[in-house]
């Protein structure tokens, strides 16, 4: 290859008489008005006839082969089919396979090199990571379609599986995080196509490229599913070439992660997204006003200290356990055994949460027995927090229930006492960073969240109210504890405050606590 500059540019809007470099493979640019040739850009006439160029048709075109470097030794380097990639393709791009390596030969004439057998690589001859591998290849604006890959083999496979009806450039990055120099570098010859097409691993390294991408050229870059392959040669090894080449024309145009725009986008959305199920509560008229507690939503019962919101709390676990719903709990105020006695108390229907009760009853066997049923299919996890662990360590404890444990719903209480320790001063913001992060989680992971609040006296969340503002139900529950009335002293009243899922909001009903049993049952 032979490159000549100090040339007059060819475009009628420079003129300039010595800005222009030029290369046999029919590609050049003007460092004064910083054209690629070829290009849209209307050109003096005499343009054509100096610097020819490749054989354009508006789409397709058949590019010059590049001629093998001096450095390389003609009597070891060969042009050998390599996993799946046929030889000619091989010296399509100039590329030498050696006993002990393999080398690619970026523009400027730098050499990235491949050992072999192992998969490693080493630079030679003054490479530089600010390159498009093969772009030296097509000049710029040939074809409407430019793709890029994120390796060289990638960019050989592509070339190979396309190529069998049309020829587009196929390009491949040096690396998964290209350097700004490149972008620099190669930005406007990429611009001069209609269409870029994206052939990268579908990890997150290949999504940050793809995002980065999709900034540089909006509306213009389209990306090939690689959810069947990691990337276009594994399509190649597998025998998949047509599989490949019907993911390429169906490139969907891509967006950074956090934004939507295509219909297909949408129609995803729909289909994707689990449903977020009802799981009655037990309680007819709380379900009357929110169907039930839902999965991918935070809900909060609040109340004043002394309430009874812990027992009310243990009522939905327990309805949770006799549905066979996988739960997890954790309750801040009472010891881990008070916990689950409480539990069996419901599944007794008597007062067992003490051990001088279960031994004045004799009911030592019918306690084993109610641990027993209640934890025989494995789905009640009770966890705690240790001393020192905090709002992260909880969030970790509920991605783990969720992902690895297949848990429907997390309860936890007080919110309020997660932050033991933290300073009245930095409380509200933390509690505030606190439920935004639940409400996320909640939904990402499909996970429902049933947390206790205090509140003051005016019946706003204490330290924080951004806890009433994330979550999606608010259950508020009073009580007259100083009733002359038995009955009316041990009658809890709920309503809902906030019904984001279904509007309904209002009088939900009345629970009464039985000091015998221990344990809630509904008014009728």
């Amino acid at each position: 290859m032979s490159d000549k500059s100090n040339l007059p540019c060819p475009f009628v809007s420079c003129g300039s008489s010595d800005a222009f470099s030029y290369n046999s493979n029919g590609y050049g640019k003007c460092h004064s008005c910083n054209s690629n040739y070829p290009s849209r850009q209307k050109t003096f006439d005499w343009a054509s006839e100096k610097y020819p160029t490749v054989q354009n048709d508006g789409y397709s075109f058949t590019p010059k082969k590049i001629e093998p470097p001096i450095q390389q030794d003609p009597s070891s380097g060969k042009y050998e089919s390599m996993r799946g990639i046929d030889e000619g393709v091989m010296a399509e791009y100039g590329v030498l396979t050696y006993p002990d390596r393999q080398e690619y030969i970026y523009p400027s004439g730098g050499i990235k090199v491949r050992k072999l057998p192992e998969k490693g690589f080493y630079a030679k001859d003054g490479f530089k990571s600010d390159e498009l591998f093969g772009m030296n290849l097509f000049t710029a604006g040939c074809s409407k379609i430019v793709t890029v890959t994120e390796g060289e083999l990638d960019a050989l496979s592509v070339f190979q599986i396309i190529q069998n009806k049309f020829t587009n450039p196929v390009v491949s990055l040096p690396s998964a995080t290209p350097s700004k120099k490149l972008w620099e570098n190669c930005a406007e010859w990429l611009n001069t196509f209609e269409k870029i097409v994206l052939s990268v691993d579908n990890d997150e390294a290949g999504n940050n490229l793809a995002d980065n991408i999709a900034k540089l050229f909006p509306n213009k870059v389209y990306r090939v599913d690689h959810r069947a392959y990691k990337d276009a040669n594994e399509f190649l090894q597998a025998g998949k070439a047509d599989d490949f080449k019907q993911a390429w024309w169906n490139a969907r145009k891509y967006t950074p992660e956090n934004v939507m725009n295509s219909t297909q986008d949408f129609l995803s959305l729909y289909k994707d997204t689990p449903e977020h199920q009802y799981i009655p509560t037990g309680i007819q008229a709380l379900d009357d006003k929110i169907l039930g507690l839902m999965q991918g939503h935070f809900t909060v019962i609040k109340a004043p200290t002394g309430i009874g919101k812990t027992e009310v709390m243990r009522y939905l676990e327990y309805n949770m356990l006799q549905k066979g719903i996988p739960i997890a709990a954790w309750h801040l105020e009472e010891t881990k055994l008070r916990s689950i006695l409480g539990l069996v108390s419901y599944e007794c229907n008597d007062n067992l949460t003490r051990r001088d009760l279960i031994d004045s009853k004799g009911a030592e066997e019918q306690v084993l027995g109610a641990i027993e049923s209640l934890t025989k299919d494995e789905n009640f996890y009770q966890f705690y927090l240790s001393d020192g662990q905090d709002a992260d360590d909880l969030i970790d404890q509920i991605r783990y229930f969720a992902v690895a444990c297949g848990v429907k719903f997390v309860f936890f209480e007080p919110i309020q006492d997660v932050l033991v320790g933290t300073s009245e001063d930095s409380k509200e913001q933390m509690l505030a960073d606190l439920s935004v992060r639940l409400s996320k989680v909640s939904a990402e992971l499909n996970v429902g969240i049933v947390t206790i609040a205090h509140t003051n006296d005016d019946g706003q969340m204490k330290y924080c109210r951004m806890i009433g503002q994330r979550a999606s139900v608010i259950v508020n529950l009073s009580r007259d504890k100083d009733s002359d009335d038995l009955q009316e002293r041990n009658t809890t009243y709920l309503t809902v405050e906030k019904n984001r899922p279904c509007s309904e909001e209002g009088n939900a009903g009345m629970m009464r606590f039985n000091s015998e049993t221990f344990t809630l049952s509904e008014v009728i």
